[in-house]
């Protein structure tokens, strides 16, 4: 389950309504061409995309077991929150082949705060495209979303996720214990990216 930013910003009501509001009219498409936000018609490529282990085994707050019921209730629940302004799931289709990946993005708008998380397939994994790929949603989610903090976690041993935040210029903050949906602890290392600092970044690239 996800967790707030150990980093706790205020809102102000103001910016809690921009960003409920963003959140709410948030187009996936100014993120990149083919992105769709996830529902009904997506459900059993998502199961497909996540019943590999070499895909969702890493990430801890995946419905579980992975079946029909279970995304289908985790794409419902990210529709609510989207509509509460508070959260996002978006895939990228793979236009008759299933679903290439998926992107969750928690958000906490009375925190000015977010969390994402996602996987690719399999075979899509180190083709090179996962490092652009993640700057593209990290720079949206504070231009678009209008969230001043972000924050990631990766399990202690994935090796490829831990370098592709580290690059990324995320501050590491510790570990955290993750909470599965089963009430399972998973110990994982922690990042946050504030807007100020990802601004400095860019500036320099």
């Amino acid at each position: 389950m996800s967790a707030p930013p150990k980093t706790v910003l205020t809102a102000t009501a103001d910016e809690e309504a921009a960003i409920r509001a963003a959140v709410r009219a948030a187009d996936p498409q100014t993120l990149a061409k083919g992105r769709e936000i996830a529902g009904e018609k997506h459900i059993d490529d998502l199961v497909d995309l996540l019943i590999d282990p070499s895909v969702s085994e890493a990430i801890y707050d995946l419905p579980r077991p992975i079946d029909h019921d279970h995304v289908a209730a985790w794409v419902a629940d990210y529709a609510a929150r989207r509509e509460r302004g508070e959260g996002l799931l978006i895939v990228v289709p793979d236009w008759g082949n299933g679903v290439v990946s998926y992107s969750q993005i928690t958000v906490w708008p009375e925190r000015a705060s977010a969390e994402l998380a996602g996987a690719v397939r399999a075979d899509m994994q180190g083709a090179g495209g996962g490092g652009e790929g993640a700057m593209r949603v990290f720079d949206w989610m504070f231009t678009e979303l209008k969230v001043r903090l972000i924050c990631l976690t990766a399990a202690m041993d994935n090796e490829r996720s831990i370098r592709l935040i580290d690059r990324a210029g995320f501050e590491r903050m510790g570990t955290r214990d993750a909470l599965r949906p089963d009430r399972s602890i998973r110990k994982s290392h922690y990042w946050e990216l504030s807007r100020e600092r990802w601004e400095r970044l860019r500036s320099k690239t």
